[in-house]
């Protein structure tokens, strides 16, 4: 079975800048998705970013840092602390999955130009079938380095056309509800 890996879902994304974001139905799709995987009793891997910035809405301790309630671990779901935006970087995480036999992980979080295509691109990388469920992530508008503002929707597009093909699979929640047992 493919493992879920839900990225950074924790309550300080829903604080600064929600209105600026596209997918507002993300969380319901990830709870979904998540539920899917707990009545399979399939791996679920929750991700956590831990800042080294003091004062951080996501340094230890503030309230920004806890899972959002409907997403969080159950004590049986493996919960990964990360310093980077990738989830892999200094974690374990390849280590963990490979122990386990998890060939495959599906990809869902915030924010897609972020940590889920920096995720992605290491877990494509190390050789693991990746799949990147866009109805289960967000992004946030952005200006570019041309100092164009872009639209959430347009950061999230082109963060989905870095990794299509090269790195993982886009497919929309309903495809890895439908396939969740054959993924891998």
């Amino acid at each position: 079975m493919t493992t879920l890996l839900i990225i950074d879902m924790q309550v300080g994304m829903t604080w600064p800048k929600a209105e600026v974001r596209n997918n507002h139905q993300a969380e319901a799709t990830i709870a979904r998705l998540l539920n899917e995987w707990r009545l399979r009793k399939a791996p679920v891997v929750h991700v956590r970013h831990i800042s080294r910035t003091p004062g951080s809405s996501f340094w230890p301790g503030q309230p920004g840092v806890e899972f959002q309630p409907e997403l969080s671990p159950l004590a049986n779901e493996h919960v990964v602390e990360k310093n980077v935006p990738d989830a892999f970087i200094n974690t374990a995480l390849d280590r963990w999955l490979h122990v386990r036999g998890q060939s495959s992980v599906v990809i869902v979080g915030v924010s897609t130009n972020n940590s889920v295509e920096s995720t992605a691109r290491t877990a494509g990388n190390l050789g693991f079938k990746t799949f990147v469920v866009p109805d289960g992530t967000y992004a946030y508008a952005k200006t570019d380095f041309n100092g164009v503002e872009r639209s959430a929707e347009e950061v999230h597009a082109m963060a989905l056309a870095n990794l299509d093909g090269e790195y993982a699979s886009i497919i929309s929640s309903d495809e890895a509800l439908n396939a969740a047992h054959t993924l891998g």
